[in-house]
């Protein structure tokens, strides 16, 4: 059997996919691929992800510059959610999160409220361009 064959993909063909630092054990985002996008992420030790947003394939990176490679490709005991142990390369290594951050995860839950925990490394206008908001 393939082993992609071995991964429960969703109704709309995609698992659920969480990058994780490999140096730090700090979970960087979470993502979604398909079954091409895992394909290749085995193939070529970088990240690439499907966006459904856009409709297509998502070579990490491939704006921002913000590259993963990947050391590990893990699949949970359902074989249900795919982890990838990285580490985050590229123009600003460390960051992950479009927001400029190293993690996607910078929210904490506080006293009723999500605050922000993390400091923006560069700010989503340096990395994207003028125009963009986050």
């Amino acid at each position: 059997m393939n082993w992609l064959d071995q991964v429960r993909w969703d109704e709309r063909g995609l698992v659920p996919a969480i990058a994780q630092e490999a140096s730090s054990g700090d979970v960087l985002m979470f993502a979604w691929m398909d079954r091409e996008a895992l394909r290749q992420t085995a193939e070529l030790g970088r990240a690439v992800y499907f966006s459904r947003s856009r409709g297509r394939l998502w070579f990490k990176g491939e704006e921002s510059g913000h590259v993963q490679r990947v050391h590990e490709l893990r699949l949970d005991c359902d074989q249900d959610v795919v982890l990838l142990r990285v580490t985050q390369e590229g123009h600003d290594p460390g960051i992950a999160c479009h927001t400029g951050r190293h993690s996607c995860f910078y929210l904490r839950l506080e006293q009723g409220a999500w605050q922000p925990v993390e400091p923006v490394i560069k700010e989503p206008g340096q990395i994207y361009g003028k125009g963009y908001a986050s």
